[in-house]
């Protein structure tokens, strides 16, 4: 059976990956999306590394731990970049970047 840590890292990987791919949408929608070019590429990362981590997580992996730290310091990318930016989802996204980074930091101490 999963611990509560475990099952709470899941549903934040989960919803790290949706505010990154929602970012991302939005931010193509931009009028100068040139200038959103840096987000959008961290989002897709951030969204792909999160569901990676997720995956391997779920189903115990012996190398959770090795994506997990890329998981972590893209996140930790993405968070830093979207603050750069007003819109309201950039902002949502980082803190679920943020809020992502932590619960994985946490897990990885507990191993």
């Amino acid at each position: 059976m999963k611990s509560e840590i475990t099952n709470n890292l899941e549903h934040v990987l989960v919803k790290c990956m949706t505010a990154c791919e929602y970012c991302a949408t939005l931010c193509l929608q931009e009028e100068n999306v040139k200038m959103m070019a840096r987000c959008i590429m961290l989002d897709r990362d951030c969204a792909d590394i999160c569901m990676l981590t997720a995956r391997f997580v779920a189903r115990d992996s012996a190398h959770a731990q090795h994506v997990m730290r890329e998981c972590i310091e893209i996140c930790r990318l993405c968070e830093e970049e979207c603050r750069k930016h007003e819109a309201d989802h950039c902002q949502k996204c980082a803190d679920a970047c943020r809020e992502c980074a932590e619960a994985c930091e946490n897990w990885m101490a507990q191993k």
